[in-house]
């Protein structure tokens, strides 16, 4: 359940007195020196005052009250970073951090923080504690941003987080789900808008356009909003099942929109939550069948393979059994990535060999391997990595269902702006 702790109703020195104003202001609320005006650091009128003993007890109760009787089984806090602020700043340990985590109640259901407010210092990717699981937008822009084909995102950056943004999550025994990928949430387009709209459209807001974020990195593949063009439809829809294939591929913890299945759209209002009507519902008529039934594929192949959803980050470390990276990074011709490969500009192939990692429980059937392909670039004919004598690749799950045998030499092609995983597994016996 999403929950608001990090601001009232009662907005600032200018809004309505409804309840914690009239009781006990300076308790409830972080005044600025001038004790008439609010510290704003949710961007909402006020910031709620959690240093305040009764005023966290408030908030802890309320939450057991979700798990013990409403059965909630976890929460997303809005604007966490104003939770966790002690004296005006974020401290990983203050009061709120504390008190959940050693509580006995809530430090057993999921605990998901939006890492940010627009307060100093509010930007707290990856600065959580465990048991906190954390909404990654710098997943969510740079695979925007590298399937709409900007130079500037390099496939280095996308393969990071590919590999659950280990550059901010790997600290303090924190596990390889913490970060929590998406491609869209709430605030902001759909998928389906994502690649429909290079602009937002909020007029119907009522504030002349202004409101609502600007940077969304979306492209309209050539018309902007809806269209009969077969052409467009089609890249469309193959940049959706694109960034849905590299959320699904990815370590961590996957976040897909309510909607997004069905190819919900929101006419290229980024900020909706102010409309009560067709804007921001979810129409289940019109679904893309199409969509929907890569969806549910997707989803089952992540559930039937372990490698994808690991709780250790993978390092390249050998493994025990056979000494065997749990991760290689490879090139087109099957050779591994050097440094200076990662910095090429014009690098548009992520190739990516994934085992389980050492360490990893034995209830997680660990065998196999698997070989994780991200094209943005044209078609290219790929040599496969080399297998033991009893093991052969097969080519498990494609975003382009057309099927094309190996060259004379062994060689797989992977067509254009794709995605391709190859599996590992037993030669059959004739």
């Amino acid at each position: 359940m999403d929950v608001v702790y990090n601001h009232t109703a009662e907005g600032d020195q200018n809004g309505p007195t409804l309840s914690f104003r009239g009781i006990d202001n300076a308790s409830y609320y972080r005044l600025q020196d001038n004790p008439r005006f609010y510290n704003n650091d949710s961007g909402c009128g006020n910031t709620l005052n959690l240093d305040h003993p009764f005023v966290l007890r408030m908030v802890m109760d309320s939450l057991r009250y979700w798990v013990e009787i409403m059965h909630v089984d976890g929460f997303r806090f809005d604007l966490a970073s104003t939770l966790g602020r002690t004296s005006g700043v974020f401290d990983r340990n203050g009061p709120f951090m504390t008190a959940i985590r050693q509580d006995p109640v809530l430090n057993k259901v999921k605990l998901i923080a939006e890492p940010w407010d627009i307060g100093p210092g509010g930007y707290q990717l990856g600065a959580y504690p465990s048991p906190f699981l954390e909404w990654n937008d710098k997943y969510r822009d740079q695979v925007r941003r590298f399937w709409r084909g900007d130079a500037e995102i390099t496939a280095r950056k996308v393969a990071q987080r590919a590999l659950g943004s280990a550059i901010r999550f790997d600290h303090d025994g924190r596990h390889a789900n913490s970060s929590v990928n998406f491609l869209a949430c709430h605030d902001g387009f759909t998928l389906m808008d994502t690649v429909s709209y290079t602009e937002k459209h909020n007029h119907p807001n009522g504030e002349d356009n202004q409101d609502g974020h600007d940077q969304n990195f979306s492209d309209n593949c050539g018309v902007e909003g809806p269209t009969d063009d077969v052409k467009i439809q089609s890249s469309r829809s193959r940049r959706r099942k694109d960034m849905l294939a590299t959320l699904l591929f990815s370590q961590g913890t996957p976040m897909i929109l309510a909607g997004d299945e069905l190819g919900n759209s929101q006419k290229g209002n980024n900020n909706a939550y102010c409309q009560d009507n067709s804007i921001g519902w979810v129409n289940w008529d019109s679904a893309d069948k199409d969509f929907l039934n890569f969806c549910q594929k997707i989803i089952s192949f992540r559930k039937k393979n372990p490698i994808l959803r690991q709780k250790i980050f993978l390092h390249a470390n050998l493994n025990d059994t056979d000494g065997t990276p749990d991760v290689r990074w490879r090139k087109i011709d099957g050779t591994e990535m050097t440094k200076d490969d990662w910095h090429s500009p014009n690098l548009n192939f992520i190739g990516i060999e994934m085992r389980m990692a050492n360490g990893t429980s034995s209830y997680e059937p660990g065998s196999g391997a698997l070989y994780l392909i991200f094209n943005r670039g044209e078609d290219t004919w790929i040599t496969l990595p080399n297998s033991p004598e009893e093991n052969s690749w097969s080519r498990a799950f494609d975003v382009d269902d057309t099927k094309v045998d190996p060259d004379e030499e062994g060689k797989e092609l992977i067509f254009a702006q794709t995605v391709v995983v190859f599996k590992l597994s037993t030669k059959e016996k004739n």
